[in-house]
């Protein structure tokens, strides 16, 4: 890939081929190409180094719900008819571009179509930074890991030497979330006493008091005062490297009011299936793969679907989801690692791959 004269170059030539692929290259791939870009993009490019189309993590979480995997190829998942600018295009117009037309980055072509350079929006002097709030459910009575949590909260229960709530609250301030709700009950003063206002964790905690179970949706209604702009939810017992910025992204692109993360499960039955109609067997299935989707207890909520909730009752957030018309409601498939610590073998599963999954990051 030459370069000439594109204003201004933002990336050295390392850095752009460490975002692009080709069409063969499996999701994988774009997955750690979109990484290399800060969570942004992947160009997928022929041997000349042309642009045959680019990849977004939305566009890879469509493909999931599709039916792809990440042995599909990067050609599965890629728009073939993405927005570029060429060069010598002025950085106001491109600044103008990505502003109307609501995207991230712009690539920059030659005359014959090869990737000269990626503009980033949020790389633009000038660029506007949103304050991102998370609310973190960690009110549960955990009742399936007792007697653990007779005398401990469920999101106090350590992993690795520090509390689930630490690790999770660790990982939202690595992503630039720094305000965080917690919803609190069971166990509370345990909780407030170990995390107070936040500031020895490098976030700002503040606290949600439930007197009574409420649910996942139901808390929300006890915010005060009410957001402003859409939140991240999350229930306080799941470990997962989800990338949070790309989950707010996916809501706002396809204007949702709530949207719900998923995670993909599979399960072999270890009996033949008999397919009956009526009093006939039609058909025979042996140890069927069955594959699905199910809650993965991470959502992003929108201020007007706060108007959804009723006030001191228990709601949870299936409940909200149904309550919202269809084309708002919104599935989030996740990749990346996903684990819900709800019983004593999640507990012991969660302590063999915290360093595999996590060692990386600071403490």
């Amino acid at each position: 890939m030459q370069r000439s004269g594109c204003a201004p170059t933002l990336m050295t030539r390392e850095q752009l081929s460490a975002i692009c692929l080709t069409r063969e290259q499996p999701l994988a791939a774009a997955v750690a190409c979109i990484d290399a870009s800060g969570g942004q993009i992947a160009l997928v490019i022929d041997e000349a180094g042309k642009l045959l189309g680019t990849i977004t993590d939305g566009d890879i979480r469509r493909a999931i719900l599709r039916g792809a995997n990440l042995e599909s190829t990067a050609g599965d998942a890629m728009n073939s008819s993405p927005r570029f600018a060429t060069q010598g295009t002025s950085l106001g117009e491109i600044a103008r571009r990505l502003k109307s037309e609501k995207i991230a980055q712009m690539p920059i072509l030659d005359g014959n179509g090869v990737v000269m350079d990626v503009i980033f929006a949020s790389k633009l002097e000038g660029a506007e930074t949103e304050e991102i709030r998370a609310v973190i459910m960690a009110g549960g009575l955990g009742t399936r890991l007792r007697p653990i949590t007779e005398t401990i909260p469920k999101p106090m229960i350590p992993i690795d030497g520090r509390p689930i709530l630490e690790i999770i609250i660790e990982r939202f301030r690595n992503q630039n979330i720094g305000h965080i709700t917690l919803c609190v009950n069971h166990l509370a003063h345990m909780i407030i006493d170990h995390f107070g206002d936040g500031s020895a964790f490098g976030v700002h905690i503040d606290y949600v008091h439930e007197t009574k179970r409420m649910g996942t949706a139901g808390a929300l209604s006890l915010l005060n005062p009410q957001p402003l702009k859409p939140m991240i939810v999350m229930n306080g017992d799941i470990l997962t490297a989800v990338n949070f910025a790309s989950l707010l992204a996916f809501h706002h692109d396809n204007n949702a009011l709530a949207t719900m993360a998923l995670n993909r499960f599979q399960y072999r039955l270890q009996y033949g299936v008999v397919d009956v109609q009526d009093h006939h067997i039609i058909g025979f299935s042996e140890k069927p793969m069955l594959d699905f989707f199910v809650n993965a207890g991470i959502y992003v909520v929108s201020p007007e679907a706060l108007d959804l909730i009723p006030t001191d009752i228990y709601f949870d957030m299936p409940t909200l989801f149904e309550e919202i018309e269809r084309s708002r409601r919104v599935a989030f498939p996740i990749h990346e690692y996903w684990l819900d610590i709800g019983r004593h073998d999640d507990l012991d599963r969660a302590g063999r791959e915290y360093r595999e999954h996590f060692a990386d990051y600071p403490r």
